[in-house]
């Protein structure tokens, strides 16, 4: 799973996911990539899902490229505990993404195969996809 090595502070505030991604909204190092259409909280978890399932549906031909990474704490609550007495403790760690961002990209094998493999993956994401290709204004 990933998660970082070392963080500055053990917990961060939500936080809003409104605007436009800055950076990471064009392919750049691969044929097609999968873009989102909206803003959501992706977990390493699903991130390590969807990279799976790209991988075995390529059999292990071509390349891919993870483009986010989760650096975002989520703190959780305990079950059954009453309100108050400050903050849960870490639970995970979410990559947040906004609409534009590429999440993943491939190479090396055919068009057909390559939108497979993204479609595949994009139904492990919470947040809605599409399949860009090089070069493409979409």
């Amino acid at each position: 799973m990933l998660s970082p090595k070392k963080i500055r502070y053990r917990k961060q505030q939500k936080g809003r996911m409104k605007g436009k991604p800055t950076a990471g909204v064009t392919v750049a190092f691969g044929e097609y990539g999968l873009k989102t259409v909206q803003c959501g909280w992706i977990t390493n978890r699903q991130i390590e899902a969807a990279r799976i399932a790209i991988t075995r549906h390529m059999k292990r031909s071509g390349r891919m490229w993870i483009r986010i990474f989760p650096d975002k704490p989520i703190t959780k609550k305990p079950t059954e505990t009453r309100m108050g007495k400050g903050k849960g403790a870490p639970e995970g760690w979410v990559a947040v993404v906004k609409p534009g961002k590429i999440l993943f990209e491939v190479d090396g094998v055919a068009d057909a195969v390559a939108r497979e493999a993204l479609r595949l993956a994009s139904h492990k994401l919470p947040v809605a996809t599409k399949i860009v290709r090089r070069g493409e204004l979409a």
